[in-house]
């Protein structure tokens, strides 16, 4: 079973994630948005930060939505900008946090959805955490080395900002 401290914990892991997210999509700067990735001409800098969001969404309609947890709306990621993409990533992750407690409340595992017929990420609460934070720390750092292929390098301040974890949880409490 998980203490109601342990749960506070995993849920405030999850919420100083999205604020690290969130704050990389705050400062990248706007001409970056719309750069095509090298080696994938069809993709953008765009759609891989819409596709943070989406993938939450996607995951919280296989593993939640049977179960009653509201299903956030995607944004298309070939138009989406920070001003929409940063409230969109607040919503899925209000449905991220509520699927956690899913899980919380069901002994510490998520109860298996029909759905949910991939089976490749075990429905411990711990395991849905690291594999959420691991996904979007991939496409930040992603994000951060395609700016700097593109000749644009940002500011220590952001790239430095990603790792203040410290400083995005108080910005998440």
């Amino acid at each position: 079973m998980v203490s109601e401290f342990d749960s506070d914990l995993l849920l405030n892991a999850w919420r100083t994630n999205n604020s690290v997210t969130v704050f990389l999509f705050q400062n990248l700067p706007l001409e970056l948005w719309s750069a095509n990735v090298p080696g994938a001409p069809r993709r953008t800098v765009r759609m891989i930060a819409g596709h943070i969001h989406n993938a939450r969404c996607m995951w919280i309609k296989t593993l939640g939505k049977e179960f009653g947890i509201t299903v956030p709306a995607s944004v298309d990621r070939h138009k989406v900008g920070p001003k929409q993409l940063i409230p969109a990533l607040n919503r899925s992750s209000r449905g991220m946090i509520s699927l956690l407690k899913l899980g919380l409340d069901h002994g510490g595992t998520l109860p298996s959805s029909s759905a949910y017929v991939w089976k490749n990420l075990p429905l411990d609460v711990a395991h849905v955490l690291t594999y959420f934070v691991a996904h979007e720390g991939h496409h930040r750092g992603q994000i951060v080395m395609l700016a700097r292929q593109l000749g644009h390098r940002l500011p220590v301040e952001i790239t430095g900002g990603i790792w203040q974890w410290n400083k995005r949880a108080k910005e998440s409490e």
